[in-house]
Order: C-alpha cells, then sequence, then structure tokens
C-alpha cells in the first residue's frame, strides 16, 4: 500500500515538474498568432480613427453644423 502511494506520489510530481518546461513549437506558435491578431486589431483602430478624422475634416470645410462623424 505504501509504495502505491509512493509511486502515485512520484508520478503526481513527475507530471507538475514536466510542466514547467520551456515553451513548445505549438506554444510559440499560438503567441505568435496572438501577437499577429493584436496587431492587426491595432491598426483597424488606427485607420477607423483616420477615417472619422477625414470626416471630420470634410465636414468642417464644407461648413456642416454637426461635423461628428
Amino acid at each position: 500500500m505504501l509504495n502505491k502511494l509512493m509511486l502515485s506520489l512520484i508520478v503526481v510530481m513527475a507530471v507538475f515538474i514536466s510542466g514547467c518546461e520551456k515553451d513548445g513549437p505549438a506554444e510559440r506558435a499560438g503567441e505568435n498568432m496572438d501577437d499577429a491578431v493584436e496587431q492587426m486589431q491595432d491598426q483597424g483602430r488606427d485607420l477607423g480613427n483616420k477615417i472619422e478624422d477625414a470626416c471630420e475634416d470634410m465636414k468642417e470645410g464644407a461648413g456642416a453644423q454637426d461635423t461628428d462623424c
């Protein structure tokens, strides 16, 4: 009984230790994809802001009372 308990404890410790290894290729690929998506979202947000600014400038230049877009 004690041997089974010790073996179980060793297996559990081995699982925890193996979880602390360096990132594998799939983990790195996932992180790269996350970074790319975040960068695309930032660029989309920037583009949206530029479009809104151009719209407001155009309305202001045309003498519109409401220059919000």
